[in-house]
């Protein structure tokens, strides 16, 4: 394996060790009843979060579509096809299919297990049967599938405008919006959406370490 895919493997591997940390760390915390879950309740109780049933405006509801699996599954694969397309390999693909995979398993396992309540029910309530809140899905899904979309991109091109950077704040500011439409439609708790970024990250990055760690003649170096 080469000096540089070994080092950025384990870069990667590494990462992935520090976000599955802090995802442990913010699950912890979510089930002590700790301060972690009274910052959440003081941030529900704000005014500006009190939103009307039905009454979201039009685009809080668009930005809330970016972490929806269904739009970035879409985005996503179609990205992928191109790629494998133009440089006659699979790998795009498989890369794509396995977080899509990771992503519905290792969440939506999570979601079940800890069953915790969405703050529209008006209950902060854990390992109940009909809870799925945390971790969200919306955070985990936008920073793992906008994520991957960006690195195939950085990966295969190196072109502008997909310099690594720019992409990043794609990603970042994705996210974020996802995230805070999230918070003001009261769908999750803030810790909710902390553990979704944690454990997205982790999928990710993970994702890219096993893409590191085979080497490919048909992928730029």
């Amino acid at each position: 394996m080469p000096a540089q895919r070994k080092k950025q493997m384990n870069s990667a591997i590494k990462l992935t060790i520090l976000f599955l940390s802090l995802y442990a760390l913010i699950t912890q915390q979510v089930l002590a009843d700790s301060w972690l879950r009274r910052l959440d309740e003081w941030i529900y109780g704000r005014d500006f979060l009190l939103v009307t049933p039905g009454k979201t405006p039009t685009l809080v509801m668009l930005v809330d579509d970016l972490g929806l699996r269904a739009v970035t599954a879409f985005f996503l694969l179609v990205t992928a096809i191109l790629i494998s397309r133009r440089f006659k390999s699979w790998r795009p693909v498989n890369l794509s299919i396995l977080s899509l995979v990771l992503l519905n398993l290792v969440v939506g396992v999570s979601k079940l297990f800890f069953g915790r309540t969405k703050p529209n029910s008006g209950f902060d309530l854990v390992f109940t049967d009909s809870g799925l809140s945390y971790p969200s899905g919306h955070a985990a899904n936008a920073i793992l599938t906008w994520g991957m979309i960006a690195y195939l991109i950085f990966r295969y091109s190196h072109k502008y405008p997909f310099e690594g950077m720019r992409l990043t704040w794609f990603v970042s500011i994705t996210t974020i919006g996802v995230c805070l439409a999230s918070l003001y439609r009261n769908t999750h708790w803030f810790s909710d959406l902390l553990g979704g970024l944690f454990i997205g990250s982790a999928l990710l990055v993970a994702i890219i370490a096993v893409d590191r760690s085979i080497t490919s003649d048909r992928q730029p170096s």
